[in-house]
This record gives structure tokens, C-alpha cells and sequence, in this order.
């Protein structure tokens, strides 16, 4: 597993794959925030390729590291038309993700299909949300959608896939991830435990 392909999951998952711009209420993102993580980041990915512990080993990376993260680094790994991503945290395993994506770059590449498309009256950038229950066990990561909205209005989840499947599209997987997907977790990640305000990353 690439250092590279573990930032790209772990944003991914904290995300929860969609996300608004930061709230005014949340603090300033810091440079010290994002390279916090960024080390974590590198000592999970140590702690993955070194020899089993006796013991788990655990290791907490908190909401603000996450958003600051975002806010230096997230351009290298978001896809084209996805910008000012964001999480929330919620704990018991609920993470809410947010941020503005661009409606008409995925209706011009990806042509609806009928009149009663959603995606034909979504017009230029407008902030999506999502909240959903992060399930992680035995390695694996499994994400239970809540609900989702485009500018403050609900959506169902078949609209949310379609964004998910048209950004994490891939030379083999043409169609992208499935919400439903179970998704393998690197660097022996068993667990993936979600607090209000932090993750803890259990290997």
C-alpha cells in the first residue's frame, strides 16, 4: 500500500467521500494542524510495514487535524470539481462530510438520462453534505449512509452514489466505488473507532 493511496483513504474515509466549506464557528485552520497529521499519517504507515506489536497500536487524529489537512494538502488528492472539503466528526461511529462540488462538469461529462434525472436541474457549484455511520472491523470499512442534501435539500442516496461513483471513477472501476462497497483498510488497520471531535486508528 502507497504512502500516497493511505493519505488519499484516510481523508477519504474520515470524509466520508463528499463534504460544504468550513463553518465560520469552526477555529482557523493551521499549518501546525495539517503537519500533525501529515507525521500520524506517516506512523501509521511505518507502524503498517514493520513487524505485528504485541499489542494494538493506537493512534488519534483529531477533526481540526483532518480540516487543516484538507485545507494544505487535500488538492493533491481530491478529485477536479470537488473543493473546500470539511468533516465533522460526530462520534459513535456518525461522521458528517461536506463541501462544493461542481454540478455542471459532471452533468457535461456524465449525460442524464431522462427527464426525471436529478443531475439534469443540478447548475454549477453548490455545497453538498453527508452524513452517514462508519462501520470498521477486521480491517475492513464499510460506510452506512443517513442522509445527504445539495444546498440545504434533501436528496436520496441513488443521487449521492452518483456523485460518489462519477468523482472515484478509475481505469478499473469505470462505474467508480459503491456507497455499499466494503472497502479494505491499509497498513493493517483493524479499526477505525469514531469520538466526538476524533478518530483513533486501531493496527
Amino acid at each position: 500500500m502507497s504512502f500516497k493511496r493511505l493519505h488519499l483513504l484516510v481523508g477519504l474515509w474520515l470524509l466520508a467521500a463528499v463534504a460544504l466549506p468550513v463553518r465560520a464557528a469552526d477555529p482557523p485552520a493551521s499549518r501546525r494542524d495539517a503537519d500533525l497529521l501529515k507525521q500520524k499519517i506517516a506512523l501509521i504507515a511505518e507502524q503498517g510495514g514493520a513487524a505485528p506489536a504485541e499489542r494494538r497500536l493506537r493512534t488519534t487524529v483529531t477533526e481540526q487535524e483532518v480540516n487543516a489537512y484538507l485545507v494544505y494538502e487535500g488538492q493533491d488528492y481530491l478529485p477536479a470539481g470537488v473543493v473546500s472539503p470539511g468533516v465533522t466528526i460526530l462520534g459513535t461511529g456518525r461522521v458528517s462530510g461536506r463541501a462544493i462540488v461542481d454540478f455542471d462538469q459532471i452533468r457535461e461529462d456524465r449525460k442524464p438520462t431522462s427527464l426525471l434525472d436529478p443531475m439534469r436541474y443540478l447548475r454549477g457549484r453548490l455545497p453538498v453534505t453527508a452524513t452517514g455511520v462508519l462501520r470498521t472491523s477486521d480491517g475492513v470499512a464499510t460506510f452506512q449512509f443517513e442522509s445527504a442534501e445539495v444546498s440545504g435539500v434533501p436528496i436520496p442516496k441513488l443521487l449521492l452514489q452518483q456523485m460518489v461513483g462519477y468523482y472515484s471513477r478509475s481505469p478499473t472501476r469505470p462505474s467508480g466505488f459503491s456507497l455499499d462497497d466494503p472497502v479494505a483498510l491499509p497498513a493493517r488497520i483493524r479499526e477505525i473507532q469514531l469520538q466526538r471531535g476524533q478518530a483513533i486508528v486501531i493496527q
